[in-house]
């Protein structure tokens, strides 16, 4: 009798462990570099409605800005790799913050698992609206003929747009001083009010301003002129080679999250990234999903690695 009991308790608990053995169980933690507002911050929240619906938990975001990103990639470096704390990646933390230091807190290739990209989108080049400057061409002359009094924002030392501003500099031929912010939106705060000259960032995070008139499109990184802005010419068109970008953002964990932790959140990622709203909300903000499975995104870091890190020791930029 007695084992006969432990067999029937041992049956009836086999549905209760693998469930709890299901991932996800509980609330998955999703961390932002930098502070609400900004581009990764919109990402965010418009693939989160449709995660949760897929995975049955709900997304906590948790905003964690600092250092251009690096803050959060090395609190993700110290997470459990169970799936329930994870990143929403972007340039600047794992692509260029790594090769402007000297000593790195965690190694972007190594020390993280790859998931899925979701968006990739060149920059825009932009001024307060009263600003004289008409273009970007216009805006180094005002630059040169003003010195000491021209500035570049920044989200962070080590983000994208601190790259590209310096990438300005160089190209130019100027030097505009580097300001940087906890993030993309009290940047926008301060370049609206004529605090700081010039930011160079994502669409997500300056169309909506450029469309209600408090901002001005100088020009676009990319080597085609950016559909919601078809008026604006590329910084290539108007002479600055060296300005030619393009930013990703995508889902990171921890180095050794299990693989089917992986290949289920690259498949939901994947589902929410094919539907028309979603892509149609991303293009609005001049964003292009780009749906790369965990493999492919995890190259595509490491080629955008390597091209930043080219940049950065021919131009001899440095941090430290």
């Amino acid at each position: 009798m007695r084992r006969r009991t432990v067999i029937i308790t041992a049956l009836a608990a086999a549905p209760w462990a693998r469930a709890q053995g299901a991932y996800p169980a509980k609330p998955i933690k999703l961390v932002i570099g930098f502070a609400p507002g900004g581009g990764l911050d919109f990402t965010a929240r418009t693939v989160q409605p449709g995660l949760e619906a897929a995975l049955g938990q709900p997304l906590v975001i948790d905003y964690k800005p600092g250092a251009g990103g690096v803050i959060a990639a090395t609190e993700l470096v110290r997470a459990a790799p169970d799936g329930y704390t994870l990143l929403v990646a972007n340039t600047g933390p794992f692509a260029i913050a790594p090769y402007l230091r000297s000593k790195m807190p965690y190694d972007p290739v190594k020390d993280f698992t790859y998931i899925g990209q979701m968006t990739e989108a060149a920059y825009i080049v932009a001024t307060r609206a009263d600003h004289p400057a008409r273009d970007l061409r216009q805006f180094v002359d005002w630059a040169r003929a003003n010195p000491g009094k021209a500035s570049f924002a920044s989200s962070g030392i080590g983000a994208s747009t601190h790259l590209n501003g310096e990438l300005l500099n160089s190209a130019a031929g100027i030097d505009l001083l580097h300001v940087p912010y906890k993030g993309s939106a009290p940047a926008v705060t301060d370049l609206i009010a004529g605090q700081v000259q010039l930011l160079i960032d994502a669409g997500t995070v300056l169309l909506p301003h450029i469309k209600s008139g408090k901002l001005k499109a100088l020009a676009v990184t990319g080597a085609r002129r950016d559909a919601a802005l078809p008026e604006v010419p590329t910084a290539i068109e108007q002479g600055f080679k060296g300005l030619e970008s393009s930013g990703f953002q995508g889902l990171v964990g921890p180095a050794g999250l299990p693989r089917e932790v992986v290949a289920r959140l690259s498949a939901e990622l994947g589902k929410v990234l094919a539907q028309p709203d979603v892509k149609a909300k991303f293009a609005g903000a001049g964003s292009e999903v780009q749906p790369r499975d965990a493999a492919a995104f995890a190259a595509h870091v490491k080629a955008e690695a390597d091209k930043w890190s080219a940049l950065i020791r021919q131009r001899k930029i440095q941090v430290d």
